[in-house]
């Protein structure tokens, strides 16, 4: 048996097919190119059309709320996709072979409980952090969906105050802590210190940019990393003290980078979460890194 599994990033399309044990049978990938509305749909069915290999099952991994009922979904890092009707556009192009579209948040914690590092747990949490903030959420063996499939959109979490109209389109904990919410705490910072001609001072900005800094010990991403530390600690004991995981999976593009910083998130969360639990719980970077989505994709395919 064999399934394609379909991860749609915030820049760039990937599909690989699977066998049932996990081997990768063929892989790519496409840009997105500044894509919108439908034509990102139609580079997906296009890159559907052109995979070489006869599969049983199709899994999508989509980048925000996949509404089950409607076959809607919405990711709000792509333009037109509030309301966008993908599985009906999968459904048109794939004939018989079934169809199954998930939260990239639900996949990665699948796909590590296929192949990764959460394997043989019944209750893990996979935080997501890159351009945005997520969360898969394992409880009980049972991925959590909540009411209308939004569960762990921790990006949302309130972990500062006050409220500033910022955290509106994507929360507190994402606007601070996230790749893209690294890079703007950065530029906020250079913007209250025209004194600053460091390295930091360029016309594009990334967070891998920010990282470099951190380690040449420029003081403005010192700070910047010290927050996201601090407020990624704060993030895993609220999910410690809630959840009760037996682990918690670091994954996306910023872990990474943030990989080597685990044991200060570790302590920093220690401080702050139920003692029994933190003092249980495994704080663990991803085992299939920026695959996880593909991975899960498969794996919903195969059991869904």
């Amino acid at each position: 048996m064999a399934v394609l599994a379909v991860d749609l990033g915030g820049t760039k399309l990937a599909l690989a097919v699977f066998s049932d044990d996990g081997e990768v049978l063929h892989r790519t990938a496409y840009p997105l190119d500044k894509r919108v509305g439908k034509a990102v749909g139609a580079l997906i069915t296009d890159a559907v059309q052109r995979i070489p290999i006869q599969v049983n099952a199709i899994g999508i991994a989509i980048p925000g709320i996949c509404r089950h009922q409607s076959g809607t979904v919405w990711a709000p890092n792509i333009p037109g996709w509030e309301d966008y009707p993908l599985l009906a556009e999968i459904k048109a192009i794939a004939g018989d072979t079934p169809v199954f579209i998930e939260s990239d948040r639900s996949c990665y914690i699948l796909g590590e409980i296929w192949q990764g590092n959460a394997q043989g747990c019944k209750d893990a949490i996979f935080l997501a952090v890159g351009t945005g903030i997520g969360a898969g959420i394992l409880i009980n063996g049972e991925v959590l969906q909540g009411a209308k499939g939004i569960a762990g959109a921790i990006g949302w979490m309130a972990l500062d105050r006050p409220f500033q109209n910022s955290y509106v389109n994507c929360g507190c904990f994402e606007s601070m802590a996230s790749g893209e919410g690294i890079v703007k705490v950065a530029l906020q910072l250079i913007l209250k210190d025209p004194a600053y001609n460091g390295i930091l001072r360029k016309d594009a900005l990334s967070a891998q940019d920010v990282f470099a800094a951190y380690r040449k010990n420029d003081h403005i991403a010192v700070e910047v990393i010290l927050q996201s530390i601090s407020l990624w600690a704060m993030a895993t004991a609220n999910l410690v003290s809630l959840f009760n995981p037996e682990k918690i999976i670091f994954g996306g593009g910023v872990f990474g980078p943030a990989a080597e910083f685990l044991p200060v998130i570790a302590a920093e969360a220690t401080r702050w979460a139920q003692p029994i639990s933190m003092k249980q719980v495994r704080l663990e970077v991803s085992g299939l890194g920026n695959d996880a989505g593909l991975y899960g994709a498969a794996y919903s395919a195969l059991h869904v």
